[in-house]
């Protein structure tokens, strides 16, 4: 598949509709050297990601769920269940999050945040490329101070992208996408 086809048919692929296997050592890295080469102003490499297998998919699941009770307990039982079961629906999960410098003289903390995005959609057509389907998530686990410091963070640290991988179990339909003329126009 070539670049401009594995643009254009990417998609994303609902939690239930992943399953096993997952990749190998060896693919996962292609991925990791995709994400690398994306766009890096001042060459920060801020962007890092989580590697979630095996065991470490309960753990992670049990995690987002202490998280939401602590934070959120009035929200109920049932999304923590969701949050505890999701990364265990599927064989890997990657946590990419910007390892941001704020006070960085000339790179802003949006640059940075905007280098790891890049570098997601790099590891994400990638996935695609390579025969396999992803999620990208964010929602409460991304933006918890309590996910944030059971996962070893920062204080600084941004999750960006919570990525749930896997094999595609059916087929899913490319969403309608905006023509070009309803996201680009002439200027002045």
């Amino acid at each position: 598949m070539d670049a401009i086809e594995a643009i254009l048919t990417r998609r994303t692929v609902p939690i239930p509709k992943l399953g096993e296997p997952g990749p190998d050592d060896a693919t996962l890295d292609l991925w990791l050297r995709c994400a690398a080469a994306a766009p890096d102003h001042g060459r920060l490499v801020p962007f890092r990601f989580l590697v979630v297998r095996g065991e470490g998919r309960g753990r992670l699941g049990e995690l987002f769920a202490r998280a939401h009770a602590e934070e959120r307990p009035d929200e109920g039982e049932a999304q923590r269940e969701k949050l505890r079961t999701n990364p265990t629906r599927v064989p890997l999960v990657l946590i990419a999050w910007a390892d941001v410098r704020p006070d960085h003289p000339k790179i802003p903390e949006i640059e940075q945040i905007e280098a790891t995005a890049a570098a997601v959609e790099n590891l994400l057509i990638a996935v695609h490329a390579s025969g396999f389907a992803a999620k990208w998530a964010t929602g409460f686990p991304a933006y918890s101070p309590a996910v944030r410091r059971g996962l070893g963070l920062p204080e600084t640290g941004r999750i960006v992208a919570i990525l749930y991988i896997g094999t595609p179990i059916s087929d899913q339909p490319i969403p309608p996408r905006p023509a070009p003329g309803g996201i680009a126009r002439p200027w002045p």
